[in-house]
């Protein structure tokens, strides 16, 4: 590893891991994470698989070094000297609230260009599997929802969307909370929660988008298509985000009444945005022709 003349902690995010802004000698700053030792055990692969991204020339906190440390696993990545986008974008003009959509959308469909292992698992057994788990998870949960019936049925439903669905490398948590704006572009952060599934499946996300800025979340939904988005991946993600509006409630109760309440909002605002899973099309969604 290099040696750094200071080290400063950096105390948002969800993954467990120690964050730091170092910097060396030269005055150069680098992201370090530190793994625990019993969180360790991709943290090997992620690294691998940021450098693959990297390779395609994602504009992303770029993988520098990896290796074993006292506390467990450390990875060194580029340091980006940018603003959080989910506090930039929402603020610009609508037409650069869109355009950055765009760019995330089509930075997005280059990600999803590094195809799944040969031996990954079947989408559709996998993902019906998770759909029993996470179904269970939320009738067992003790905090309910009004219209969860409607989330449930949707999924119930539209089971059969998963079938011969392809496969790629997936980011894992793609959204604007992701993100960066560094001298006028976007830029990606956070890849500790990649996977490999459905590429549509990545989009489950795009709810933090839409609750930030609806035109950054229909320009990044465009910039993947080209402007042609097909109705099969609507209904699909409809199913993707009830999936994840269900899963919420259980997740946050451990991290208290704050994350309980925002769980609860955005479960209203999906049903809101699908007419209670009447419209496949969320409400926030503007076509590129629009503008």
């Amino acid at each position: 590893m290099l040696n750094f003349i200071s080290k400063e902690p950096i105390n948002n995010g969800w993954s467990g891991d120690k964050k730091y802004c170092v910097t060396t000698a030269d005055g150069t700053k680098y992201l370090l994470r530190v793994t625990p030792s019993e969180k360790s055990t991709n943290r090997e692969n992620m690294f691998r698989m940021q450098q693959e991204v990297a390779k395609l020339g994602i504009p992303m906190c770029k993988p520098v070094d990896f290796g074993k440390c006292d506390e467990g696993v450390y990875t060194l990545q580029t340091w980006i000297d940018g603003k959080d986008a989910n506090e930039v974008v929402p603020l610009l003009a609508d037409s650069e609230q869109y355009a950055f959509g765009l760019e995330a959308g089509r930075i997005l469909k280059k990600i999803h260009s590094i195809p799944a292992p040969a031996d990954q698992p079947d989408w559709e057994i996998r993902f019906n599997k998770k759909m029993d788990r996470k179904i269970q998870m939320y009738s067992d949960c003790p905090i309910k929802f009004d219209g969860a019936e409607y989330i449930i049925d949707y999924i119930e439903e539209n089971r059969h969307l998963l079938k011969n669905r392809s496969q790629c490398y997936q980011h894992g948590d793609y959204h604007i909370g992701n993100m960066m704006i560094e001298n006028g572009k976007v830029v990606i952060i956070d890849f500790d929660r990649y996977d490999f599934g459905d590429p549509w499946e990545e989009f489950k996300s795009i709810t933090w988008c839409a609750q930030a800025s609806p035109l950054f979340a229909s320009g990044m939904v465009n910039g993947y298509f080209d402007n042609d988005v097909p109705m099969e991946f609507w209904k699909l993600l409809a199913l993707y985000i009830s999936l994840g509006t269900i899963t919420s409630l259980p997740w946050a109760i451990p991290f208290g009444d704050g994350e309980v309440q925002t769980m609860l909002n955005q479960a209203k605002d999906v049903l809101d945005w699908y007419d209670n899973m009447q419209n496949p099309v969320p409400s926030w969604y503007i076509k590129g022709e629009q503008l």
